[in-house]
């Protein structure tokens, strides 16, 4: 587990399993993610129409993760998203779009 997410910095918390897990969405982990999932408006616009997949969601929050531990899996991350469900997790979601959309 690392340090609580800093709302400054655009960061969201992610509870997977036992661990909180800090949702930084740096430079990097955005590339990533639209490497991925294809631009980040489109994605950003599919969850405003509430057409965003749960594997598109669980992708972002994969790659946003910071300090990763290397034991955590893509498939933890969809599993903690399915298992509290879509209200629980939509805090977390919302700021990293709101953070896509308007940066710091």
């Amino acid at each position: 587990m690392s340090a609580a997410a800093n709302a400054l910095r655009g960061e969201a918390e992610l509870r997977i399993g036992d661990a909180v897990h800090v949702l930084r969405p740096s430079f990097a982990a955005l590339v990533a993610a639209e490497e991925e999932l294809g631009p980040l408006f489109a994605l950003v616009e599919r969850a405003a129409d509430g057409r965003l997949a749960l594997g598109e969601m669980a992708a972002l929050f994969w790659h946003c993760v910071r300090d990763r531990p290397a034991a955590l899996t893509r498939e933890a991350i969809g599993e903690a998203v399915v298992a509290q469900g879509l209200a629980a997790v939509t805090p977390a979601l919302r700021v990293l779009l709101g953070q896509i959309l308007s940066g710091r």
